[in-house]
């Protein structure tokens, strides 16, 4: 699978058109075309626009693969959910998992949703997805 390839993948999968992608990259519907027709390559700035504007990563695009970064990684557990993972018994490795589960949905939403859970909210969002985690 190509770059071009994944582009339209996952273009089609957000219901975008190519005209409407590329409006939201700012490039030219053109282009965009022959991007995912693997008729032409595309630079950095390309890439990162229609990253951004897919809501996809940059490694994605162009390896099909997903690099984390963990060097340096500072992570932030929230305290209703570090209260909510105490009162359910839950280990260090279930609780990243449970935010980074929620940080997920929540990007996949919009970028304008941004909501803090209660403590309750937290244990029933873990209820819901616990199937995970087995």
């Amino acid at each position: 699978m190509t770059t071009g390839d994944r582009i339209r993948e996952i273009r089609e999968k957000r219901g975008l058109t190519q005209e409407k992608l590329a409006k939201m990259a700012n490039i030219s519907k053109g282009f965009l075309c022959d991007v995912e027709n693997n008729k032409r390559n595309i630079g950095s700035q390309g890439i990162l626009s229609i990253a951004n504007s897919l809501g996809a990563s940059v490694d994605y695009l162009l390896s099909g693969e997903v690099k984390e970064n963990i060097e340096n990684e500072q992570i932030l557990i929230p305290p209703d959910l570090s209260q909510a993972a105490k009162d359910m018994n839950l280990s260090y490795s279930d609780t990243l998992d449970l935010l980074k589960t929620f940080n997920s949905a929540v990007a996949r939403r919009s970028n304008k949703y941004h909501k803090s859970l209660t403590v309750d909210e937290w244990k029933k969002f873990y209820t819901a997805i616990k199937e995970v985690f087995k």
